[in-house]
């Protein structure tokens, strides 16, 4: 949806509900860490919204103002939680089963509000997720009346907890690679694939077809087939929703678009990229299935061609070895170690190497990207933005583009839209970096 520069956006009032299918790792340190940044015993680093600002008018005007001042965003004493899960432990047992935040000095003093936090019986089906199997999960006589108890989910969850909005950011598992098929391509077959439960329909789906029906905004965390097909695009449409994706940027991928960027920016070449990754929590266990860590893959693999655009520069990116590996190692928990060695090419041809070790705590970098999304989409819905959100990229893998758009993968310029985004919305001059003498 077109904007106009200025844009009358209703004011962030109430309660903002945050929906989650999926309650892991991801979703209980995203919630036990609001929690604990409310309660003054944790900040909240790796936050746009929280920590961000941005720049308004000249550099001479030395005016930069807080991006959560700048534009109105959901407090996060106005947030409450809820979700799904095919486990049935509660918040708090399921961070300490997560095992990413420290008990005694964040879970202990928050562990009556996360035990109050209960996840809703999931959909599932096993051959979506083929490593994993839980008891809390919905029977339904088709996908169809599985996906009517999600919205009745959603209904008695705004009712009970007065929530003012909603949205949904999906922090579930990653499916196995499909693409998309006929039951995809409009409302009408998707309607009435989930009415005859039809094989191609994930649970993924279901979810955001029942979060869209019911007027929430929606956010795909994974790499999933999800909410970028032709019926769900539809349907958003329709509703007049916000939809963004997919799979959120954290380790290994947010690295290569912050060094891939400076390669090109300094036309260096590059031969290859070989990046090979370790993790056990129960991302590294479903990855491990073949089907799983194809959808990931995909994710992966697409980055660096975007950025570095081969066919423009054959001399510098023209035949690049790229390779992804993710291997499930148990000990190492949810502290996930990326390996990369990438082999660069300088001057007459010379050959150099960079070799990158990063040992991130995937839920940790994960976290602050959910409550971002959840602001900035609830903000977005409240702008009267519907549609894909491409202004969202700088949070995504792979992130969602109109039909006929290439995605832009550099985190700098991804940065830069999300911002001008902002100002346009306010009727203040973009940033374009044209110099002192005609802007700047």
């Amino acid at each position: 949806m077109a904007l106009k520069k200025g844009v009358n956006v209703k004011p962030a009032a109430g309660k903002l509900g945050i929906l989650l299918p999926g309650m892991g790792a991801v979703a209980t340190t995203f919630i036990a860490g609001v929690q604990a940044i409310r309660k003054g015993i944790g900040k909240p680093i790796g936050s746009l919204t929280q920590l961000g600002h941005i720049r308004i008018g000249k550099r001479t005007d030395d005016n930069n103002q807080r991006i959560n001042e700048y534009v109105s965003l959901a407090k996060l004493d106005d947030i409450v939680f809820g979700g799904w899960d095919i486990f049935p432990d509660n918040a708090y047992q399921a961070a300490i089963r997560a095992g990413v935040l420290d008990e005694h000095k964040h879970l202990a003093p928050l562990k009556k509000d996360l035990e109050a936090i209960k996840p809703m019986p999931a959909v599932f089906e096993q051959k979506w997720v083929k490593k994993l199997d839980g008891p809390n999960v919905k029977k339904g006589t088709s996908k169809m009346h599985l996906a009517e108890q999600v919205m009745e989910d959603i209904k008695t969850f705004k009712e009970t907890h007065g929530c003012d909005r909603l949205v949904a950011v999906w922090c579930g598992s990653t499916e196995v690679y499909r693409t998309p098929s006929d039951v995809h391509s409009t409302l009408a077959k998707f309607e009435d694939g989930l009415r005859a439960s039809h094989d191609d329909i994930a649970p993924s789906q279901i979810y955001a077809y029942a979060c869209l029906k019911m007027g929430v905004p929606y956010a795909n965390g994974a790499p999933n087939l999800s909410v970028d097909t032709g019926a769900l695009l539809e349907l958003a449409r329709k509703q007049g929703l916000p939809i963004t994706g997919k799979d959120f940027k954290t380790g290994q991928t947010l690295m290569k678009t912050i060094l891939a960027p400076g390669f090109k920016a300094r036309m260096l070449g590059l031969e290859g990229w070989y990046s090979t990754n370790i993790l056990g929590n129960r991302d590294g266990e479903v990855l491990d299935d073949p089907e799983s860590f194809k959808s990931k893959e995909v994710t992966k693999l697409g980055v660096i061609d975007h950025i570095l655009q081969p066919k423009l520069y054959p001399d510098l990116y023209g035949n690049i070895s790229h390779v992804v590996r993710i291997n499930y190692y148990p000990p190492r928990g949810d502290n996930k170690e990326g390996w990369d060695n990438i082999d660069i090419v300088g001057w007459l041809g010379y050959p150099m190497q960079i070799k990158v070790n990063f040992l991130c705590r995937d839920s940790i970098l994960a976290a602050p990207i959910v409550l971002d999304l959840a602001l900035f989409m609830d903000f977005a819905a409240r702008a009267g933005m519907s549609g894909i959100q491409e202004w969202l990229s700088f949070y995504w893998k792979s992130p969602m583009t109109p039909e006929g758009l290439y995605p832009e993968h550099d985190l700098f310029i991804q940065l830069m839209k999300l911002k001008n985004t902002l100002r346009y919305t306010k009727g203040d001059e973009l940033i374009t970096h044209l110099g002192a003498e005609y802007y700047d």
